[in-house]
């Protein structure tokens, strides 16, 4: 199973997320606490998504390879600050693409997505729903895995006019319904919203002093994590958390 993250708030350098503290999505990348589902690290390849404004459209840095293998990426995280951020770990499903395009995150405008679990019975199980989406989506995802074709299904959506918590909830249900335990758990984020679901997974938050952070782990000790319960639908800003049924 993957890790991933989102953050919104203060400017803060990205190595605050990705290296510094005991938890760090660094250190899950080689030893996770709990990957239910199985795998047992996530070194099939990362990504961190970050906005450089308030506004502004996201900027990626994706690598195939392990997390704790980039020399680049240390440095990058260390001079750059960001208010909003987004970056995962990949545990590949064993058949899927070990390719740069497939790790999260995934882009479009100004959002950013992600995705950690599984689609069961993939790809047949969710053919039907492919056949919503139009053909130029699926003739340009970014990799043939669940997660981007779920980002996919979201996107679609969005353009449609759904707001991001409605989106993802339609999408979660949709899947669920066509591929009955699944493990759904995904982020999205706007660069101002980020919204989330538990579904077959582990979720935890930490709100105080002005910023809200999401992450499939808790990146330390404090106290003020708090576990996110199984299919919930996690709506975050910095100063607001509203949960309901995923």
């Amino acid at each position: 199973m993957c890790r991933h993250l989102a953050y919104l708030g203060p400017p803060a350098p990205l190595s605050g997320l990705l290296f510094d503290p005991p938890h760090s999505l660094a250190h899950q990348s080689w030893a996770p606490r709990d990957m239910r589902g199985g795998g047992t690290i996530n070194a099939d390849g990362f990504g961190v998504g970050w906005y450089p404004a308030p506004g502004a459209e996201p900027v990626r840095y994706r690598r195939a390879t392990p997390l704790w293998s980039d020399a680049t990426l240390p440095g990058i995280a260390a001079s750059v600050d960001a208010g909003a951020v987004l970056a995962a770990v990949r545990s590949a499903t064993v058949g899927m693409p070990v390719v740069e395009t497939a790790a999260a995150p995934f882009s479009g405008g100004r959002f950013l997505f992600s995705h950690n679990g599984v689609v069961q019975g993939w790809p047949d199980a969710v053919a039907k729903l492919a056949a919503t989406v139009p053909p130029a989506d699926l003739l340009v995802l970014d990799a043939p895995t669940d997660a981007a074709f779920l980002w996919a299904l979201v996107r679609d959506r969005l353009r449609r006019g759904a707001g991001p918590a409605e989106a993802v909830a339609e999408v979660i249900a949709e899947v669920e319904a066509a591929a009955p335990g699944s493990r759904l758990n995904v982020l999205l984020t706007d660069g101002s919203t980020i919204v989330a679901t538990t579904v077959g997974h582990a979720l935890s938050v930490r709100s105080r002093d002005g910023h809200v952070l999401v992450a499939s782990e808790p990146l330390d000790d404090d106290p003020a994590w708090r576990a996110v319960p199984d299919r919930s639908l996690l709506v975050a800003t910095p100063d607001r958390l509203d949960l309901g049924e995923a």
